[in-house]
């Protein structure tokens, strides 16, 4: 897509008080998914809305948990709330439900049966953890090992040190989705998954038909790879949430945590934008 007038006008959010913040459809979206007050114990009182509101705040703009704007909910409450529904895997499985009725928005059966690998180094920082070294593209940090459908939706993610290879930590992304998309089996990747120690992995855990789409050699300058752009186009989406940038988080939960806020930031926008959220 294209960003020209007509794209900006599109997305513009200036009616909104942050522009991170979720419209009235967005949040039909995500409330059915959030868990009800419980039962017992001390009422809530938090507006769930306004701290989802901050939870995208932060993924939008990057900012430190205490640079919250004071008209948010506390920095504990959104950090409590963060922290709870990272550890239940809330954030995972609204973004399962929410890439089936994008699927499905497009014309195409609510689980995939094809997707597309690749991973992504990025620096940390002193905040520790989990870290290594990537040779190939000379980065200390961490990978963010992803797989999408062949539309470019997110359906599964394990975060490792950069010194993990790619054709070492695909049996983790693809062992972590086994349940949840059993229907996908078919595997777009890059030369960096070829040999035979990813086929022996992969034997272990299912059958999968990992299809390697290489560079053609006489190609010369800049080609589009079949498929391959696909998952990259992704990567490029991620990135538009300066949270991001760089790793900033000291436990792997955490970092997995923000790209699905991300992405869930991504995929209530584009449903928003083309249904009706009840």
């Amino acid at each position: 897509m294209p960003w020209d007038d007509t794209a900006r006008c599109e997305h513009a959010r200036r009616a909104l008080r942050y522009a991170s913040d979720v419209t009235d459809r967005e949040w039909g979206l995500i409330a059915p998914h959030l868990p009800p007050p419980r039962r017992i114990g001390r009422p809530r009182t938090a507006d769930l809305r306004e701290v989802v509101n901050a939870i995208f705040y932060l993924a939008t703009t990057g900012c430190q948990w205490r640079m919250l704007p004071r008209d948010l909910p506390p920095t504990s409450t959104v950090q409590r709330y963060f922290y709870d529904w990272r550890d239940s895997g809330l954030w995972r499985t609204i973004n399962n439900h929410l890439v089936m009725d994008a699927r499905e928005l497009e014309g195409r059966e609510a689980s995939p049966t094809a997707g597309v690998i690749d991973s992504q180094s990025v620096k940390t920082t002193e905040s520790g953890g989990v870290c290594g070294f990537d040779a190939g593209k000379k980065t200390k940090g961490r990978k963010r090992h992803i797989l999408t459908d062949t539309l470019g939706l997110l359906v599964g993610l394990v975060v490792h040190a950069a010194s993990v290879q790619d054709r070492d930590g695909a049996p983790a992304v693809l062992n972590s989705i086994r349940a949840r998309w059993p229907w996908l089996r078919h595997v777009f990747a890059d030369g960096g998954y070829a040999g035979p120690k990813l086929k022996d992995a992969l034997r272990r855990i299912g059958g999968w038909n990992v299809q390697i789409v290489k560079r053609s050699d006489t190609a010369k300058g800049f080609e589009v790879l079949p498929r391959r752009w696909v998952v990259e186009r992704t990567f490029a989406w991620l990135g538009r949430c300066r949270r991001l940038a760089k790793d900033w988080e000291k436990s792997i939960a955490s970092a997995e945590a923000w790209v699905f806020v991300a992405h869930i930031r991504l995929v209530t926008r584009r449903l928003a934008r083309y249904c009706y959220a009840p």
